[in-house]
């Protein structure tokens, strides 16, 4: 329970449905949007806000403190990300490591039979597997960040909001008189201060940056660059390079310290290639498989075709060229509203 009306809706849904229910507040860090220090979280933050709404639910409220290994695996991992020349989504990692993994352990030993959370997804159990599927607020969908659930962990999750819309889950929790009712949500990076990322890095890397040179694709200089974790394909302001038209980072070179620089046609790319691709709808892709693909969170989803290789790396083919493929990023891959798997975004082809 983070605090907000997603899961503590949830946890409403499921106990006027005859679950026993308590609830479990992560301690992530001591920095953010809202700072996590016990203290101060358990007056006035998140943790304050999930003991309120336990209270009134009546369920006990635990806390577990993942400071360690939200640092170790989800904060480092953003930042050696970034200093290897790639642009990390730290919530899939998050989702992957902590949520999904390190809290689903911490409910178990604590007497839970499931882990429920307030995700806008559906789990369906079709030819004996479990299946993921979009949940009903295609707004408020978040299936793109949990292409990397295995089987076994599916078995142990629910999600009671995937089939409300979101103004609906509202009404609900008001109808609990829910303190958390009309919180605001934020979509910014929970331990990034101001969304500043930029910053942080500055903060968190602790030495110099190299600086080095933009250059187009022939190889002509047309400026320096302060860092390459400052740059991010598909980029256009900010480079301090004057040309006849737009220019747009298409590619960081890590081993040579260059951005590369090219018109608004070369940030586009007619596939890519990923790599710890799982799959959630099969045992084994064998074959080329035809594919509904999204290339980051909140974007439309693009007709692709899939040709799975050895040691979990994929070539994905796309059927029209697509805008900034960006290493670090992942690739998700869709049947209508049913999830089939993903991977991490290595290089554009």
């Amino acid at each position: 329970m983070s605090g907000g009306v997603d899961s503590s809706t949830a946890a409403a849904i499921l106990k006027e449905r005859g679950y026993e229910v308590f609830g479990v507040t992560m301690l992530l860090s001591d920095t953010g949007r809202e700072r996590n220090d016990l203290e101060q979280q358990l007056s006035e933050g998140a943790i304050h806000d999930a003991v309120q709404v336990c209270a009134k639910l009546g369920i006990e409220h635990h806390v577990v403190d993942f400071r360690d290994i939200f640092q170790k695996e989800v904060k480092d991992y953003f930042v050696k990300e970034y200093l290897a020349a790639r642009t990390p989504n730290p919530c899939v990692r998050c989702n992957n490591k902590i949520k999904f993994g390190a809290l689903l352990e911490a409910c178990k030993k604590l007497g839970a039979d499931y882990l429920a959370t307030g995700h806008y997804l559906r789990i369906v159990q079709e030819n004996g597997r479990y299946l993921l599927r979009r949940g009903l607020d295609a707004k408020k969908d978040q299936s793109y960040m949990l292409y990397h659930l295995s089987q076994p962990v599916l078995a142990q999750l629910m999600f009671p909001l995937g089939d409300y819309e979101k103004s609906k889950v509202r009404e609900i929790a008001k109808e609990y008189g829910l303190s958390v009712a009309n919180k605001k949500e934020s979509q910014e990076i929970c331990f990034v201060p101001d969304d500043d990322y930029k910053k942080y890095l500055l903060e968190n890397i602790k030495k110099p940056l190299p600086q080095g040179v933009i250059c187009d694709g022939s190889g002509k200089v047309l400026g320096k660059h302060k860092g390459l974790p400052f740059y991010t394909i598909g980029q256009r302001k900010g480079m301090g390079i004057a040309a006849a038209e737009p220019l747009y980072v298409t590619k960081l070179d890590k081993e040579k310290n260059t951005v590369i620089v090219g018109t608004k046609n070369e940030v586009y790319a007619s596939g890519l290639v990923a790599s710890h691709v799982n799959w959630i709808a099969f045992e084994t892709v064998e074959k080329p498989l035809l594919v509904q693909a999204q290339i980051r969170y909140g974007k439309n989803t693009f007709a692709a075709r899939v040709i799975t290789m050895e040691n979990g790396l994929a070539k994905v083919i796309f059927e029209q060229p697509q805008r900034a493929v960006t290493p670090g990023q992942s690739v998700v891959f869709y049947e209508k509203e049913t999830l089939l798997g993903g991977g991490i975004i290595e290089s554009a082809i």
